[in-house]
């Protein structure tokens, strides 16, 4: 049974590294399509996608956590 731990710990990283760069992907190119429409808010709006970006690459940092609990158990 210790290898499943790996496996689960695996499928966990991977999970949370694919949501992450859809995520990312999708806010930055929003961002830069919302740019592209209305140049004089660039500045506001690449502040909102950075804190979106922080907060979308704290989902994989969390199922890093959740493998290294599932592996150390």
């Amino acid at each position: 049974m210790d290898g499943l731990n790996y496996i689960a710990a695996a499928i966990a990283v991977f999970g949370a590294a694919v949501g992450a760069a859809y995520g990312n992907g999708k806010v930055i190119s929003k961002t830069i399509e919302s740019m592209t429409r209305q140049p004089e808010m660039a500045g506001q709006l690449r502040t909102t996608m950075f804190i979106g970006v922080a907060l979308i690459e704290a989902v994989p940092i969390l199922g890093v956590v959740i493998a290294l609990l599932l592996v150390l158990k």
